[in-house]
């Protein structure tokens, strides 16, 4: 089946301003008008453009909207939204409310500035009603522009607030199609779109955290971010500035041995001189690879997860980035305080396996420049020999191969594999001793031995089979969620 062909921005623009029933408002501060532009030059737009205003000084922009503690914030924009869309009913409501559909859109946008050293980046966001006189509702995002000039990233906002606009109004049915078409006529490569929620009577059946998830899979951005609630959130809100560990995981469920990983890795990562008086920000993260691993996306298991580690208080990313020092270079767009990095034996030998950085000119010495470049460390979780040497055996093949299970001899029967007695192939030794020795790599201590026997996959089996037993290997709150809603195969008890 043929795919419709792509509109042009003007056609969007014009479609809108050919449509009688549509009318509004544009608010733009920072980069220029580029929207209204947009709308302008496309013809017609009288029949579109109730009013068109920007207000670049300060104190002009404090007199209409009030002060602001950031001006290019979502606080801000969402005080743009309510200030005009109120403005726009009191003065129009009367004489056209019967018959329009009143939308207000606005934006605040930092572009690159004439020095050139400044984080160009933008907040925009549309208020609009789906029948005229009904409720209103709001689509918001962040977006991060990466021309290297001034007048192609006012381009790109042009053609971005366009592309949100007409999805608004033509394209809210199917908000899947609404977020690829973001990117219509400009790209990822000159724009990203890190944040984006939708509210409001129009998206009542819509899950913003499924919606985000969009956002990654459809190349608009590499990583998003949720609350312990499940709010969505913009990463350099979270990140900025702040001393930063993660744990990398399937969570599928979250067990005692994922939550025992992360509070010994915090205890230690709060002892690093680096960290200690610094803001610390704490994540568990999951990569599209891991949820993506049967082929096809599963949102109702995607929701699962998030809500779990919600359950525990965790905050949760979801990334695109399969190799650990593209996460850390991610991470080094809002911080230069130290990273932490905390995982189990068997992702050790992953970092470890050659073929994953054949992409590279330096092979594996680049990748470990980039990952540790600018302090990072990482913290190893033990393992039980048993469950060591059956990773070796029935692991992961590609990551297994190039590593020598231990001379039977070389562990008594009590003995933990850790990060100072795992077994890296031969050729590779010499740089591991490097990196432990300098401690880049660090073993935790303080475990709690008595769980080192709880994976994720036997927990699913054990809830499959009806076994309760596997209540005992994740936390209570885990637990009675799982129960509740009929996760992974268990009956749901309501």
């Amino acid at each position: 089946m043929d795919q419709p062909a792509l509109l042009t921005t003007n056609r969007k623009a014009l479609t809108i301003n050919l449509d009688d029933s549509k009318y509004g408002t544009f608010a733009e501060i920072g980069a220029g008008q580029e929207v209204a532009r947009v709308f302008f030059q496309a013809g017609g737009a009288a029949g579109t453009v109730a009013k068109s205003m920007s207000a670049y000084d300060m104190t002009f922009s404090d007199a209409i909207y009030g002060k602001a503690p950031r001006y290019v914030s979502r606080e801000r924009l969402q005080t743009m939204l309510n200030h005009e869309y109120a403005l726009l009913l009191e003065r129009l409501s009367e004489k056209r409310g019967a018959t329009t559909k009143f939308f207000v859109f606005a934006d605040t946008v930092a572009a690159k500035s004439f020095k050139g050293n400044n984080d160009c980046h933008g907040w925009m966001g549309i208020r609009f009603q789906p029948e005229p006189g009904a409720e209103p509702s709001d689509v918001v995002l962040h977006v991060r522009m990466w021309d290297k000039d001034n007048l192609r990233q006012q381009e790109a906002i042009g053609i971005v607030g366009t592309n949100l606009i007409y999805a608004a109004l033509y394209l809210r049915d199917d908000p899947e199609k609404f977020i690829a078409s973001l990117a219509d006529n400009v790209g990822s490569e000159r724009i990203e779109i890190d944040m984006l929620k939708f509210s409001g009577p129009a998206f009542a059946s819509v899950d913003n955290r499924l919606m985000s998830l969009h956002l990654v899979r459809h190349g608009l951005t590499n990583a998003v971010m949720f609350g312990p609630g499940g709010e969505v959130l913009q990463p350099s809100e979270v990140l900025y500035k702040k001393a930063i560990l993660v744990e990398r995981g399937s969570f599928r469920p979250v067990t005692h041995v994922n939550v025992d990983m992360l509070n010994c890795a915090t205890a230690q990562f709060l002892q690093e001189p680096a960290v200690q008086g610094k803001q610390m920000v704490v994540l568990m993260e999951i990569t599209m690879n891991n949820l993506l691993a049967d082929g096809a996306l599963d949102a109702h298991d995607f929701l699962s997860r998030v809500d779990l580690l919600g359950d525990i208080g965790c905050t949760v990313l979801i990334s695109n980035y399969s190799e650990y020092y593209r996460l850390t270079t991610y991470f080094r767009r809002y911080t230069k305080e130290m990273i932490g990095v905390a995982m189990g034996i068997n992702n050790l030998l992953e970092i470890f396996n050659e073929k994953y950085y054949e992409h590279l000119e330096g092979g594996i010495l680049e990748n470990f420049g980039r990952l540790f470049r600018h302090s990072v460390r990482l913290y190893v979780y033990p393992m039980q020999k048993v469950a060591y040497e059956r990773y070796l055996a029935t692991g992961h093949p590609a990551t297994a191969a190039p590593f020598a299970p231990p001379p039977p001899s070389a562990f008594a029967k009590d003995v933990l594999i850790n990060a100072r007695n795992v077994q890296v192939t031969p050729h590779l030794r010499n740089l591991y001793d490097h990196l432990l020795e300098n401690h880049y790599i660090e073993t935790i201590v303080g475990f709690d031995r008595a769980i080192l026997d709880i994976f994720s996959r036997d927990v699913m089996d054990r809830i499959r089979a009806g076994d309760a037993s596997w209540e005992q290997m994740v936390p209570a709150p885990v637990a009675a969620a799982i129960k509740r809603r009929g996760l992974f195969g268990h009956p749901a008890q309501g």
